[in-house]
């Protein structure tokens, strides 16, 4: 059953919460409108040090979506990954960027990783994935 306004009675179900951290603008724009018109709720933080923030005061957050490369803040997105799941190991998640792929051991395990530039729908079903196996 497809959920709409005119059928009250239908439950999607929880709706999937992403910390989206990317220190670009445009690019953080971008990934949050996509993800969110993909049915996901979006907290964006414009660098590691803010997505800690988000973690540490228990909002509920079901998945992390992190760049690489973010110039301000005291971490970079691969440290961030891996301070995720060394503290938080329930959250997946998934590394981007444009500058090269991590090496074998840049990544916690079960991260999972998308180039830049990445296609919309891609960057969703791996969303999706991410939060289905974590469930």
């Amino acid at each position: 059953m497809t959920s709409s306004p005119d059928n009250p009675d239908s439950d999607p179900g929880p709706v999937p919460v992403v910390l989206l951290v990317e220190d670009d603008g445009l690019l953080l724009m971008e990934a949050a409108d996509t993800l969110a018109e993909a049915g996901f709720q979006v907290v964006e933080a414009p660098h590691a040090d803010k997505a800690l923030q988000v973690l540490e005061s228990a909002q509920e957050v079901d998945a992390l979506m992190t760049d690489v490369d973010m110039p301000l803040g005291s971490i970079d997105g691969l440290a961030l990954a891996r301070l995720v799941a060394k503290r938080w190991p329930w959250i997946p998640v998934l590394v981007v960027s444009g500058m090269g792929t991590p090496g074998p051991n840049d990544m916690p395990e079960g991260a999972r990783f998308i180039p830049k530039p990445y296609a919309p729908f891609d960057l969703v079903q791996t969303l999706h994935d991410c939060v289905r196996r974590a469930a």
